[in-house]
């Protein structure tokens, strides 16, 4: 159930998306797909000189119009930034850095709107993607419940945690498949794989060990933010998969609205394609 405030801030960038592409308007009607090309979006030639800085500056404007909102997609996914994602459950065994099981509820992921393409590249030979994305700061809080061993200290409690990564750099690898709707092309996002470098990562976990020793706490989370790589070596599993979930729902979502043919002129329909890979 959409709450109230998620309710109110989709009509405001719904609004809002319809007046930039439009002009004045009273209605925000959502569509199965986009059958014209919105203005905001730069259409690219894959077989000409330059597509690549081409396609990267589209794509860097498909995700300035996502901070202003697109009607179809905010009202599945309500505000993008703050991200409120699904619960997820971790477990890490036989690691030299952890053993952990954790239970992550409640997750919010900010940092997003900041999102800067650094290049986008397309392969002629599989239309697959090789995205490269620089993040300032990614911010995740959650409630968890964690039993387990980090670092060789024993964990056991429920409360807040905070992880914090600064300077982030994320690879994107995207597979598609190519598919035809109402005579377009479209984009079918079958895997996303990310590959994450980041300065710093700073964590905060709150009553570690169910508030029983608050002392030992501080100097557990200062220790774990001194050695700030082995302790996100243990969360790196979560980290990405929670990445890789979210870059995976809203890209397939948006590939599914916006045709392939407005982001690429020149591109084959499927039986052009693979009707030609086949031979």
């Amino acid at each position: 159930m959409i709450s109230t405030r998620n309710f109110s801030y989709s009509i405001l960038c719904g609004l809002l998306a319809i007046l930039f592409w439009n002009g004045v308007t009273f209605n925000v009607v959502a569509v199965e797909y986009y059958t014209e090309k919105p203005s905001f979006l730069p259409s690219c030639r894959i077989y000409e000189p330059g597509f690549t800085k081409c396609s990267t500056n589209s794509i860097q404007r498909l995700i300035d119009q996502l901070n202003i909102g697109i009607p179809e997609i905010v009202e599945k996914f309500g505000p993008l930034d703050p991200l409120h994602v699904k619960d997820i459950i971790f477990k890490q065994d036989n690691n030299e850095v952890a053993t952990l099981r954790a239970n992550l509820s409640q997750v919010v992921v900010s940092g997003f709107s900041q999102t800067k393409i650094k290049e986008s590249r397309v392969s002629k030979k599989d239309f697959n993607w090789h995205t490269k994305i620089f993040l300032p700061k990614l911010r995740l809080n959650a409630k968890y419940k964690m039993v387990g061993r980090v670092l060789l200290i024993p964990l056991n409690g429920t409360g807040n945690i905070l992880i914090e990564i600064e300077n982030l750099d994320i690879l994107v690898l995207t597979k598609t498949k190519l598919y035809e709707k109402g005579g377009f092309t479209f984009d079918n996002i079958t895997a996303v794989q990310v590959r994450l470098n980041m300065s710093r990562a700073i964590t905060r976990l709150d009553n570690l060990f169910n508030g029983q020793s608050p002392e030992v706490e501080i100097s557990t989370n200062q220790f774990f933010n001194d050695n700030w790589r082995d302790f996100y070596e243990a969360l790196k599993p979560v980290v990405v998969d929670t990445v890789e979930k979210i870059l995976l729902d809203v890209m397939s979502a948006i590939f599914h609205l916006i045709p392939a043919n407005f982001f690429i002129e020149d591109i084959p329909t499927p039986q052009q394609f693979y009707g030609n890979v086949a031979q």
